[in-house]
């Protein structure tokens, strides 16, 4: 199994929305590639948080396959959109791990 990782920094004035963003909208975005099995979002604790706030979104998908099609067909749009909602406001790392 395959854990796309994204630890997110996010501008304290704009979390909320950029949750319920998260929520509502990029996460379902996300599912409806059917290429995931499972999504989780973490607020990441223990952080200094004066120059924003740290998330941590986990997808899973069954192989790197199945991830390598996201990234090819559908990651550019997303990240696309993301900056388009909150470009400026908030800044992402992203790994790939893999459950052994």
């Amino acid at each position: 199994m395959i854990i796309y990782n994204v630890t997110i920094k996010v501008d304290p004035h704009y979390t909320d929305a950029w949750v319920s963003w998260m929520k509502n909208e990029h996460i379902p975005d996300l599912e409806n590639t059917g290429l995931f099995l499972s999504t989780r979002l973490c607020h990441l604790l223990e952080q200094d948080e004066a120059e924003g706030v740290t998330y941590v979104a986990q997808y899973f998908c069954e192989d790197i396959e199945q991830y390598n099609t996201y990234i090819n067909e559908y990651a550019t749009a997303m990240r696309e959109k993301a900056a388009k909602a909150f470009g400026g406001k908030f800044a992402a790392f992203r790994t790939v791990m893999e459950i052994i």
